[in-house]
């Protein structure tokens, strides 16, 4: 059962908000604000569960960086809607009073997080996510600064805030295929979406000589069986990860954008809305291994699918975790605000956590959810054992 559900109604819309904070950790909680037409209160729910369990799965005794309880919050409404923005201030209005208090959001699918900054400050909300600044150990204005520079630093062409949650995924796939025996040089990869999740996967996995086969966005699929240009692709694509079309080479392939999930490849990347794998077409998969960029990607029974035809699945909370961490450990001081420092936090922890979660899920006889959740579990209760409750009142005083 969560902690508290609020469901908010816009008087000029009728367009429906939710906020679900699953859990309190030392009076807090964090986690995404999303923006999708057709999100629902359940869809949060699950969300805000796997908060819970993603907060803490990277914990490391001796880390600055405190678990927080897990939250979510979810708009019923289309980014691409000329209201959005302003549906996404009144909402920002309603619930101040939890982001004054227990609530840290931040970017999450539909809604940039450079956008939440403005439209929060237009409602006199300095930060979505202040009140984590309060257990800040050398003081809110000192996390505040580290984020700041973070956010500033550019890697060819991209922020860095937009790369590090798929360069987690991609770190947390190429493990698993380490673990499945897959070099990168002969693997395949299709990811679905192309936004700050997606696009970063592609081009960390890319990178890592990966051939990123297929590509999906709003708009449909991208396929070449040499492997995509993913870099020209992620630099002229738009603010919600559409790809400029103009740009195709003469043998990419443009599909009907359901053919993602059954293209011939070894890797498969959930990295757009929730709910895409079902019994309805699971069948379809070809994919050995599947990181979930997206949060909640497979229903419950689809997973149990893959699980009984060998078919790796590396759950939300580990593969996309590396968004929430890499803000935390920042804020906190575990790291320096610098690309270097960033990603390399992101390797030594993830690449690790994936071989862990799998040879766990090996030994145990579970899926790699359970083994995942069961770390999750376990690490939870270590740092709730470490540190007392110490919230300071204002995390913007001087």
């Amino acid at each position: 059962m969560s902690y508290l559900e609020v469901t908010w109604t816009d008087d000029e819309t009728g367009i429906n908000g939710y906020v679900v904070i699953d859990r309190l950790s030392r009076g807090l909680s964090g986690g995404g604000l999303r923006m999708r037409k057709g999100v629902t209160i359940d869809e949060v729910r699950d969300l805000a569960r796997g908060m819970s369990l993603k907060e803490p799965v990277v914990y490391t005794p001796g880390d600055k960086y405190i678990p927080l309880g897990g939250a979510k919050a979810g708009i019923d409404c289309d980014p691409y809607d000329p209201r959005s923005r302003e549906v996404l201030g009144r909402f920002a209005r309603a619930i101040k009073p939890l982001i004054d208090t227990c609530f840290a959001t931040g970017e999450d699918f539909g809604v940039r997080q450079d956008t939440i900054d403005e439209v929060f400050a237009a409602e006199g909300i300095p930060s979505s996510a202040g009140v984590g600044y309060r257990v800040v150990e050398d003081g809110p204005q000192a996390g505040i600064d580290r984020q700041t520079a973070a956010f500033a630093v550019d890697v060819e062409g991209v922020g860095l805030g937009e790369l590090v949650g798929g360069y987690g995924v991609a770190t947390t796939a190429l493990a698993a295929m380490k673990y499945r025996g897959l070099e990168p040089a002969t693997t395949r990869a299709v990811v679905q979406g192309f936004g700050s999740m997606g696009g970063s996967t592609a081009r960390y996995l890319a990178k890592a000589g990966v051939k990123v086969v297929g590509i999906a966005d709003r708009d449909g699929l991208i396929y070449n069986a040499d492997g995509l240009d993913v870099e020209t692709l992620l630099l002229t694509r738009d603010a919600y990860g559409v790809i400029d079309r103009t740009k195709l080479r003469e043998n990419d392939e443009q599909r009907d954008g359901a053919d993602w999930l059954a293209l011939d490849a070894e890797v498969l990347i959930p990295a757009a809305m929730s709910y895409v794998i079902t019994d309805e077409n699971v069948d379809r998969i070809q994919a050995t291994i599947i990181a979930e960029a997206a949060n909640v990607a497979t229903l419950k029974d689809a997973e149990a699918s893959l699980y009984a035809r060998g078919v790796t699945v590396v759950p939300d909370f580990v593969a996309n975790v590396g968004t929430n961490a890499w803000w935390w450990w920042v804020v906190f001081g575990d790291i320096e605000p610098t690309e270097a420092a960033s990603f390399a936090k992101l390797s030594d922890v993830l690449g690790p956590l994936t071989t862990q979660v799998l040879e766990r899920a090996a030994a145990d006889g579970v899926q790699p959810r359970e083994a995942a959740t069961r770390i999750s579990d376990e690490k939870r209760a270590i740092a709730d054992s470490m540190y007392p409750r110490t919230i300071k009142a204002d995390p913007y005083a001087d």
